[in-house]
């Protein structure tokens, strides 16, 4: 269904990519790679740089090699994005090629974009690690979380920026309006059955990470009740905040709830939750296989197995939004 918003370009292809603010942008995400990128590419050849002694990842060499690869690869892709989303033969790429990839990314950026401020905040006034111990500070060297978070943050600014800005040119009509004018047949009662299962099945892990940012250890084992820190309790909030956004943008779409909002506000809150919820939990599911022995525990494990149905629905509700309304708009042209 996506296929359907490839070809509906709003603006003359050869204007994009040509403004000066877009290169800027295009410039900024570029260079907010390179720390990352510079680090990851150094471990990989066997520098130690910014790893203590004692670190846990000195101990699984392969396996981060590896994973450092993989990273690099998924950070490149950034690089990548960026000029797609800035040159004339971006407009012609598949929808799907462009908005998986941003979809994701702004589900692995997101978290970090809000998480980090708000744990550099909470350590400002006071926060602090909870537990009685663990080893959690020979992790990383303290400056590198500094330099590859404010990187993360800077890469979502500005590729956040070019992502809107190439959307409102190529599919701006899809969004214009309010929610009380969305035709009925945009979204059917097999969408509304897809958001109310969505909101059903989000309440578990909502309910789990409620219960851990409230300071609650159901479902954590020792070590891991034992390491909480005041960046745990901000990201296990910033799970229910994301929950809520994903439920509350499915709902509005599907039940036309919210008649006098601006129909892009719940399409972003859809866009925006459903990424984080799924991605963000896929991520914190994938990492700990560098080592199992301090995976997540099963409930940490049911909740991201829920978080990510639950972002599946409320995207497969945006996809079906938008595909619905590019073909009613190329019938009301035809």
């Amino acid at each position: 269904m996506t296929q359907t918003l490839a070809h509906v370009p709003e603006t003359d292809p050869g204007t994009v990519g040509l403004s000066r603010s877009r290169r800027i942008l295009r410039a900024v995400a570029v260079l907010a790679c390179v720390p990352y990128l510079s680090l990851k590419v150094a471990w990989i050849a066997g520098s130690r740089l910014g790893i203590p002694d004692g670190s846990v990842l000195l101990e699984h060499r392969a396996t981060m090699a590896v994973a450092n690869v993989v990273t690099v690869l998924m950070d490149g892709a950034v690089i990548v994005l960026a000029l797609v989303l800035t040159r004339p033969w971006g407009l012609r790429a598949p929808a799907w090629l462009l908005a998986f990839p941003a979809w994701v990314a702004t589900g692995l950026l997101a978290p970090i974009m809000a998480g980090f401020p708000l744990q550099l905040l909470v350590d400002a006034l006071g926060g602090t690690r909870v537990g009685a111990g663990g080893d959690g500070d020979s992790f990383l060297d303290a400056w590198v979380f500094g330099v590859v978070y404010t990187g993360f943050i800077v890469q979502g600014l500005a590729l956040g920026a070019l992502f809107a800005l190439y959307a409102r040119d190529r599919w701006g009509g899809l969004w214009a309006g309010r929610v009380w004018e969305l035709p009925v047949g945009v979204i059917g009662p097999a969408q509304q059955a897809v958001a109310v299962a969505a909101a059903v099945l989000a309440l578990l892990p909502l309910s789990v990470h409620l219960l851990w940012a409230c300071g609650g250890t159901v479902g954590l084992d020792e070590t891991q009740a034992a390491d909480r820190t005041s960046g745990f309790y901000t990201m296990e909030a910033l799970s229910v905040v994301f929950l809520a956004m994903a439920v509350t943008g499915g709902l509005l779409l599907a039940f036309r709830h919210g008649r006098a909002l601006p129909v892009r506000v719940p399409l972003a809150l859809a866009w925006v939750g459903s990424a984080a919820t799924a991605c963000w939990a896929g991520w914190l599911s994938v990492a700990p296989l560098t080592d199992v022995a301090d995976g997540p525990a099963p409930l940490m494990n049911l909740a991201y197995a829920g978080q990510m149905i639950v972002g599946i629905l409320v995207a497969s509700l945006g996809v079906h939004f938008l595909a619905e309304r590019s073909a009613s708009r190329k019938r009301r042209t035809a």
